[in-house]
């Protein structure tokens, strides 16, 4: 099982030092991967009675600017988005933004990505809400197409391109591809066309359950269940070295081959708190 690391991004702060020190201590750490929430817009909860959710007061560094920092800073550890909001994004662009990042930190690059569920967000970026879900489909064969091909014709419902293509292309002509939410449709189109599958949810039964959905689903597909990766992700919160460790084994039990650390939302006010929990769960993760 691999294990990553969260970026703090609504504690970590505008530093660049800041943001610097924490990536670079988990590399240093032995961290396989490191995870990338995206938001764009942030809404005004004030004016939104009955609000949930990250709102304006949350920090968000742009993913992709912020991944082109720290593929410099980074030499081995695996850059993850956890996830993009694919279908409130333009799909040529990320495609481009996701083979440049491939392309700068030398093949480290994987794209998780997600249909979201704030409105705000698509209207500020001029994206329709209700088709995101089918949408996000075509998205993925458009850039997938792209990566592939030094030139691409392509005639979707959504997306249309003639006999061009982008330049430069990631460097093994394809980015591994995750899906993140656990609903059945989600189930679905990751059974279908995804390398891995990110739930956010702990290791019980319904993630049980769920997991043999998954399967069931990448059978019908035509597809080995083993071939797709699954992440999931906890916050450490004040639970015990003990209780990270038995989250781990339950996740292990169920099949995960990712497991990755969330240090906000646990009280943590600076880069160098965040620092310090990570250095903490690693070596309990050594020592267990």
């Amino acid at each position: 099982m691999k294990i990553g690391a969260v970026f703090p991004q609504t504690e970590i702060g505008a530093d660049p030092a800041g943001v610097r020190d924490y990536v670079q201590a988990a590399e240093s750490l032995g961290y396989d991967h490191l995870v990338v929430y995206d938001h764009v817009i942030g809404a005004n909860a004030a004016s939104r009675p009955g609000w949930s959710g990250f709102d304006s007061n949350d920090m968000f560094h742009e993913i992709f600017v912020l991944f082109g920092y720290l593929a410099a800073l980074t030499e081995n550890i695996e850059l993850v988005a956890g996830v993009v909001i694919l279908p409130q994004r333009q799909a040529a662009l990320v495609a481009k933004q996701a083979a440049e990042v491939d392309v700068l930190s030398g093949g480290r690059f994987q794209l998780g990505v997600g249909v979201g569920w704030n409105a705000v967000e698509f209207e500020a970026l001029g994206e329709e809400f209700t088709n995101r879900g089918a949408r996000s489909e075509e998205q993925i064969d458009f850039m997938r197409a792209l990566w592939a091909s030094e030139l691409v014709t392509y005639e979707g419902k959504w997306h249309r391109i003639t006999d061009a293509g982008l330049n430069p292309l990631p460097a093994d002509r394809s980015i591994p591809i995750w899906i993140g939410g656990h609903a059945d449709i989600v189930l679905r189109r990751t059974a279908k066309m995804a390398d891995g599958w990110m739930p956010r949810i702990p290791p019980d039964d319904k993630a049980r359950a769920a997991l043999e959905k998954l399967r069931e689903h990448a059978r019908d597909a035509g597809r080995d269940p083993a071939e797709i990766w699954i992440e999931s992700s906890f916050t450490i919160g004040d639970r015990s070295p003990a209780d990270w460790l038995d989250w781990i084994a339950a996740w292990r039990d169920l099949g995960a081959t990712h497991l990755t650390l969330n240090t906000m939302g646990s009280g943590f006010s600076s880069p160098a708190e965040h620092i310090d929990a990570i250095r903490r769960f690693r070596e309990a993760y050594e020592a267990g």
